[in-house]
C-alpha cells in the first residue's frame, strides 16, 4: 500500500502527463521508438547525407555516376524483373493455402512445417539448392535415370535458381500473414452467404476478398520489399555479373571491391527511393478501391 501522499503525488504527476499527450501506454512506446531511431532512422539518415559526400566532382556526382553508367542502372530493372513476379506468386499460393489450412483440424502442425523454411536462412536453403538442383543433384539424376530427360536441366547460376530460392523463403512470411489475417474473418459470413446458395467462388469473391482486400495490399508490399532486398541467392544461386545482378549486389561490390562508402551509400538511397515509389502506388491504389467500413468505397 502506498501512503496516501505518495498516492495523491502519483496522481497529479499522471494527470499532468496526460495534459501533454503522454499516458501509460504511450510511454511504452518509446522503447521501441528509441530502438526504431537509433537502428534505422540514424543510419538511413547517416547514409543519406553520406550518399552526398562523392569522393570527387559535385554533390550529386554519386547519382550521376548510377545513372550514366548502363551496367549499374540497369540492375533496378534486374532486381525488379526477380522482386515482382517472386511477390505475385507468393500472394497468390499463400491466400487460398491460408483459407484451407484455417479449416483444417491440424493447423498448428501444418504451419510449423510451412514456415520452417524460415529457421534455416536465405544461405542455408541456397546452398541446399545449389547441391539438389545442380547438374549432378538429386533432382537431375532423378530425371536422368528414369529417361524423362536426356541430360541435366540447368536450374541454377541463373534466374530459375534466384527465383525458386525467394519462393521458397518468402512463402513463409507472406503465408503467416496471410493466416493471420483470413483467421480474424468470421467463418458465419462465409457460412450465411452460402445458405443463400452462393458457391465458393462467388464467396470468396463477394465476401472474403473485400473483407482482405487492405490487408492484402499490405503483404504485397511486405513480400516484395523482402523480394526486392535479395542479395546472398543472387550471389550464389544465380549470375552475379549476368541476369541476377541485383542492385544489392551493386551496392556491395561499390562498398567492399571499390571502397568507396559515398557511392555505396548513394545505391543504397536508390534502392530504398524505388522501394518507396512501389510500396506507395500499391498503398495508393489500395485506397482508391477501398474506403473502409465507413467510406462505401468499391468492395
Amino acid at each position: 500500500m502506498k501512503p496516501a501522499g505518495a498516492e495523491t503525488l502519483y496522481t497529479q504527476r499522471s494527470r499532468r502527463l496526460a495534459d501533454y499527450g503522454f499516458d501509460g501506454v504511450t510511454l511504452l512506446i518509446l522503447p521501441a521508438a528509441l530502438f526504431l531511431l537509433l537502428l534505422f532512422i540514424y543510419p538511413f539518415l547517416y547514409g543519406l547525407v553520406h550518399s552526398f559526400m562523392p569522393k570527387s566532382g559535385q554533390w550529386y556526382a554519386n547519382y550521376a555516376k548510377f545513372f550514366s553508367d548502363p551496367y549499374i542502372y540497369q540492375t533496378i530493372w534486374l532486381t525488379l524483373q526477380l522482386a515482382f513476379p517472386v511477390t505475385l506468386v507468393n500472394v497468390a499460393l499463400s491466400v487460398p493455402i491460408a483459407m484451407r489450412v484455417r479449416l483444417m483440424r491440424h493447423q498448428r502442425v501444418l504451419t510449423t512445417i510451412l514456415v520452417i523454411p524460415i529457421t534455416l536462412g536465405t544461405v542455408l536453403v541456397a546452398d541446399g539448392l545449389l547441391n539438389y538442383l545442380g547438374p549432378q543433384g538429386w533432382f537431375n539424376r532423378v530425371l536422368v535415370t528414369v529417361g524423362l530427360i536426356d541430360h541435366p536441366v540447368r536450374l541454377v547460376h541463373n534466374y530459375t535458381g534466384v527465383f525458386l530460392s525467394l519462393i521458397i523463403t518468402g512463402f513463409p512470411f507472406t503465408f503467416l500473414l496471410a493466416l493471420s489475417m483470413i483467421s480474424g474473418i468470421d467463418p458465419a459470413l462465409e457460412q450465411a452467404a452460402a445458405t443463400l446458395g452462393a458457391r465458393a467462388r462467388q464467396r470468396f469473391r463477394h465476401v472474403i476478398l473485400p473483407l482482405i482486400l487492405p490487408g492484402l495490399a499490405v503483404i504485397f508490399c511486405l513480400s516484395f520489399v523482402d523480394a526486392f532486398s535479395v542479395f546472398p541467392s543472387a550471389v550464389i544461386l544465380g549470375a552475379p555479373a549476368g541476369e541476377t545482378r541485383v542492385i544489392s549486389i551493386a551496392a556491395a561490390q561499390a562498398a567492399f571491391e571499390q571502397y568507396d562508402y559515398s557511392f555505396a551509400s548513394a545505391i543504397a538511397m536508390i534502392m530504398a527511393v524505388v522501394q518507396f515509389v512501389i510500396v506507395g502506388i500499391i498503398l495508393t491504389a489500395r485506397s482508391l478501391f477501398y474506403k473502409g467500413p465507413a467510406g462505401g468505397g468499391k468492395g
